[in-house]
């Protein structure tokens, strides 16, 4: 089993966060994983992707140049990655920002509307960590009782006081898909 996923959307979305924390979580559950972020010169506001490769097997190369799923925060990574996205594939979008009626007829698509989400939670903030709790839950990529039980491992200590608001958006946007 080999899944690959971009994550992507513009600088300060924290589409980098997110595929992070999928690596992270897959490689403490035991899995092979690589995690290839790229970024434009302005960072925050500019775009911003990553390159998630999970595997139960080693893994030869980072690329996903037809990947399984693609995570999109915005219209110009909608654009973009749906492009590459595999026949039969998944999209995730923050549907408060991006219009999906240009969608390719051959692909799956979870709207999220991950803004108004995360505000009902009361930060924005968390917009991100609501689109990957779906995401989770429509890829089964890793385990999201894994990886809410260990949270602040995954995230790292620096953010030790927001893994109660990051927990609560995961939740938010993992029950809002429906099984």
């Amino acid at each position: 089993m080999m899944i690959k996923t971009i994550f992507s959307g513009f600088g300060g979305q924290g589409v980098l966060s997110m595929g992070y924390t999928v690596a992270n979580t897959a490689m403490f559950e035991g899995k092979h994983v690589t995690y290839f972020p790229s970024y434009g010169v302005e960072v925050r506001g500019g775009t911003a992707n990553c390159t998630v490769v999970v595997s139960d097997e080693e893994i030869a190369s980072p690329v996903a140049s037809e990947p399984d799923f693609v995570v999109a925060m915005n219209q110009p990574s909608f654009a973009r990655f749906q492009s590459i996205l595999q026949s039969g594939g998944l999209i995730c979008v923050n549907s408060s920002i991006v219009n999906t009626s240009a969608a390719r007829h051959d692909i799956e698509i979870l709207a999220v509307p991950t803004s108004e989400l995360a505000e009902q939670i009361g930060s924005i903030k968390v917009a991100n960590m609501v689109l990957l709790g779906a995401f989770i839950r429509a890829s089964s990529i890793v385990s999201f009782d894994f990886m809410i039980k260990n949270l602040s491992q995954i995230l790292g200590e620096g953010k030790s006081q927001l893994i109660k608001l990051n927990k609560e958006a995961l939740e938010m946007g993992f029950n809002y898909v429906k099984e």
